[in-house]
């Protein structure tokens, strides 16, 4: 796991939002009499448009995280490069929630109440975005979140630009049973909410698809397990019944690094039993062995191997601003960029970075997302993403063996929970509302979603 630079540290080395701070600090009257420092602080913040960045930056999930926030100051930097926002620059502020979800509330909180940010990028974790969900929707913030989650959500004040389980976990299910002849599944993911909401869309999916009880399989271990043999045995046993088997994972963190050596402990390859994976990408596969991970395959809506135009700009880019070419890229990554993209032109249309301008004006804005194809904001904050099935290479990156032919629009609600099929989040006129009931044409309210 690399050590995060410090916020400054890492601004420092990048000239265009230092020199413009210097020219806000020169250019302004006021500043140079301010009798009080403090005074002099606030009319420095009045020239910039402040934007958080909410990653850990230590703790368990710091080696997911600490790239977002790099990813972050790279867009804002580039951005500022262009002219800033409305004639201004953008001053990223970054905390540090250290993998610690009731601090990932308060550090949300800090970022709008007291630093008083246009936008917020950040969390992992379904569990830390479901923490700070209220202080958002309580100050009326905006949450741009890069990361596959389980769906079962439409909030007014959060964007979700990774993948909903319909343009990731289904189509992954879909490519095992339809490419591979799948008829057994072991469900294995983190004990907390992403991995268990999706397994119970996963469940129910099999389910209608034919699937009996005994051909499913499901798992939970604790963030950071490591002690692996028992289960992989089980799995190896649940596997020799005659019967194709397949392990989709929603295993987080670093808790993938021994559950696949132990695979190749118990001699079980990716053509025995392969492992398709919702949480394993480039960073994650950077700096560890992957002999015990080859054609094991993940499923997510960008690959650092796709060859475009735009993701080879990307790369570039992101390896000049890291100032190292090994640094991989990866589908968070696409995501915040995505979203940042859509935020700039939403403030631009609406000519304001208020929230209720904003949110007003981003559904239906556009823009290329780096796989070939356009991402769109929809009605309900989640927007369209093509679908890839990658096999892992020896060298951490991944060879596309399947993607849809066209993006899928983002699912808030499932369509094989019977709690959720009925319902659809739309946040323009006349619905405005995250759980519209299409069939008694009624919206169920926070307390009745949940």
């Amino acid at each position: 796991m690399r050590n995060p630079l410090p916020l400054w540290s890492t601004i420092s080395r990048r000239k265009s939002f230092v020199l413009a701070a210097a020219l806000t600090v020169g250019l302004s009257g006021g500043l140079a009499h301010a009798e009080e420092e403090g005074e002099a602080t606030e009319a420095a913040g009045d020239e910039t448009i402040k934007v958080g960045v909410l990653h850990s930056l230590s703790g368990t999930m710091a080696i997911s995280e600490t790239t977002l926030k790099d990813t972050m100051l790279m867009l804002i930097e580039q951005q500022n490069e262009k002219g800033g926002l409305l004639g201004k620059q953008l001053e990223p502020v970054v905390v540090d929630p250290a993998s610690d979800w009731p601090l990932f509330a308060e550090k949300a909180r800090e970022l709008l109440d007291q630093e008083k940010v246009a936008a917020v990028f950040g969390c992992w974790t379904s569990v830390s975005r479901k923490s700070v969900l209220p202080v958002f929707e309580e100050l009326n913030g905006l949450l741009f979140y890069p990361v596959q989650y389980e769906g079962e959500e439409s909030s007014r004040n959060v964007f979700y630009t990774g993948a909903a389980p319909n343009q990731q976990a289904i189509p992954a299910v879909d490519y095992l049973k339809d490419e591979l002849g799948v008829e057994r599944w072991v469900l294995a993911g983190t004990d907390y909410v992403y991995p268990r909401t999706t397994n119970k869309i996963l469940e129910a999916y099999l389910k209608q698809n034919g699937v009996a009880d005994e051909d499913i399989m499901i798992n939970y271990t604790p963030f950071g397990h490591s002690d692996w043999q028992s289960i992989v045995a089980d799995i190896k046993q649940f596997g020799s019944e005659g019967k194709k088997t397949a392990v989709v994972s929603t295993i987080n963190g670093d808790a993938n690094v021994p559950f696949y050596k132990e695979l190749g402990n118990q001699g079980i390859s990716a053509e025995d039993i392969p492992v398709v994976a919702f949480s394993v990408g480039e960073e994650e596969l950077s700096g560890i062995d992957t002999k015990p991970l080859v054609g094991h395959l993940a499923a997510w809506n960008y690959f650092m191997s796709v060859p475009t135009d735009e993701n080879d700009a990307f790369i570039e880019t992101w390896h000049t601003f890291i100032e190292d070419e090994d640094r991989v890229t990866n589908d968070p990554m696409e995501a915040h960029k995505i979203g940042f993209d859509l935020w700039v032109k939403a403030v631009e249309k609406a000519g304001s970075t208020d929230p209720d301008a904003v949110i007003d004006a981003i559904v239906g804005l556009e823009t290329k997302n780096l796989t070939g194809g356009t991402a769109k904001m929809l009605p309900n904050h989640h927007i369209t993403k093509p679908v890839l099935i990658g096999e892992i290479q020896e060298d951490g990156q991944f060879a596309v063996v399947w993607q849809t032919d066209e993006e899928v629009p983002g699912d808030a609600w499932s369509d094989y929970l019977e709690g959720s099929k009925d319902l659809k989040g739309d946040w323009t006129d006349p619905v405005n509302c995250g759980n519209y009931n299409t069939k008694t044409e009624e919206c169920l309210g926070a307390e009745a979603a949940e």
